[in-house]
């Protein structure tokens, strides 16, 4: 069985072909060779039966002779009909002499068998008086004690033999003609399931080794076209996660290596230049301090967007007021954005309790504001807005920036992707909109981005009424 296992899809097909071709073949031969004969006397005694109910049931009708001799002619018997004293009442001979004509006596002899049968009725295999051998059926009419007349039919069995030897040569002529032919057609269908499947498996091995230029094809048949078009659509995704791999290596280790720089540089500097200066020492403690409150940043966002993205993360809903939520954070900004000459504008609608993670809310409305604030225009503006939805209420943070185009827009929520439109220097770890992106999705929410080049970018999300919402 392990052997078999290792057996090309090609050799299985084929073998599973020429199986069923012998298959076919041996039945051919079991049933109209060896059981021939035994079909034949079952069908000549199916065909007498039918005849003699006939009989039976139009017994002594108009035209009762006219309906024997019809019947004898069709079925070739010799039919013969007698009272319960052995009276010929009907006779029809086809066959000239035979079990019930010519041995007139022997009637008598199966008249008393047919009254001792179960139901009325006898079947004999025998030789006529002309060496040939015959089948007779004979049955009563009416009751069986006391029957109004007894029906007797003979007929004759015509040797199988010569019909089976006949036979047997064209089933062999047959059997070596197609078996021929079933080898060069099990070939043929095998190679044409095979191919598309191993030139998938050629391309795969290519995939495999990181050539991601590799396209699949599966001509030949919808299954092996379906197989092929989920290959090539995964072959773009593992191409494209490779980039994202590539480029998540490249910025982290970007990100990690300034502020390490800085702090070597900063930690050497206190060692052999400030050590003994108290101003100098200070500043260079607080670049330390500053580069290292940037590295657990970086590393808390990517551990917090870990957990969210497998899914080991799980909320805590509460309920709160919306718009008290909104004031209380636009609020917090207001030192930050007198000191960096920004301003946020919050229109509210009216007050509206949710259900949701409120901390992982405040995460999502906290990174899209810092993200308007470093994308927006000249003017500094930053505009939040409420607006309560029938089934939820929509959260919109709109920057006066120069936009996002239309193929870069479906990037925006990749890990490290920065638009090149930004203002001023960028404050965060580039995965701000990455974890919204997954806090959001966590909670079943609809989020998105509308943007128009040259006048701004709007991110919002809606978040459901707990009826509403079919994750909970």
């Amino acid at each position: 069985m392990k052997l078999f296992n290792n057996v090309t899809l090609r050799v299985k097909i084929w073998l599973y072909f020429v199986a069923f071709t012998l298959i076919v073949f041996v039945l051919m031969w079991v049933f109209q060779v060896y059981f021939l004969e035994n079909f034949y006397e079952r069908m000549k005694i199916g065909d007498i039966k039918s005849a003699s109910e006939k009989l039976v049931e139009q017994y002594d009708t108009d035209n009762y002779d006219v309906l024997i001799e019809k019947i004898a002619e069709d079925n070739d018997v010799c039919i013969e009909i007698v009272d319960k004293y052995n009276r010929r009442l009907y006779n029809c001979e086809v066959m000239g002499r035979c079990l019930i004509h010519g041995r007139q006596n022997m009637i008598s002899v199966y008249i008393p068998k047919i009254r001792e049968s179960e139901n009325g009725e006898i079947y004999y295999k025998a030789q006529s008086p002309e060496g040939d051998e015959s089948l007779l059926y004979g049955c009563s009419i009416g009751n069986k004690e006391n029957p109004d007349a007894y029906i007797f039919l003979n007929s004759k069995l015509v040797p199988v033999g010569s019909t089976a030897s006949i036979i047997k040569r064209q089933l062999m002529m047959i059997t070596c003609i197609l078996i021929v032919i079933a080898f060069v057609v099990s070939l043929f269908v095998s190679e044409k399931i095979a191919n598309p499947i191993s030139r998938i498996t050629k391309s795969a091995e290519r995939l495999a080794v990181g050539d991601y230029t590799t396209k699949f094809e599966g001509k030949g048949y919808a299954e092996a076209q379906q197989l092929a078009k989920t290959l090539n659509y995964a072959s773009a995704e593992i191409s494209k996660v490779d980039m994202l791999q590539r480029d998540l290596i490249a910025n982290v280790s970007h990100d990690l290596r300034t502020p390490l720089t800085m702090l070597k540089a900063y930690a050497e500097m206190i060692r052999d230049l400030s050590g003994d200066n108290p101003v100098k020492r200070e500043e260079h403690l607080n670049v330390i301090i500053e580069e290292t409150d940037r590295l657990a940043l970086l590393v808390n966002d990517m551990l917090d967007l870990s957990k969210l993205e497998s899914g080991r993360q799980k909320l805590n809903y509460s309920e709160f007021d919306i718009k008290s939520k909104l004031s209380e954070i636009i609020g917090r900004y207001k030192g930050v954005s007198g000191k960096m000459d920004y301003d946020i504008h919050f229109t509210p609608d009216e007050e509206k309790t949710v259900c949701c993670d409120v901390v992982k809310i405040e995460q999502v409305i906290y990174n899209l504001i810092n993200n308007a604030i470093n994308y927006t225009g000249d003017d500094k503006q930053v505009y939040v807005v409420q607006k309560n939805i029938a089934g939820g209420v929509r959260i919109e943070v709109r920057d006066t920036g120069d936009g996002i185009s239309e193929d870069k827009i479906k990037l925006i929520f990749d890990k490290y992707y920065r638009s090149e439109n930004h203002k001023r220097e960028i404050v965060g770890t580039g995965l701000g909109l990455s974890i919204v992106k997954a806090i959001l999705k966590l909670h079943n929410y609809d989020y998105g981005v509308n943007s128009t080049i040259g006048k701004g970018t709007v991110f919002w999300f809606v978040i459901k009424d707990r009826k509403n919402d079919t994750s909970v």
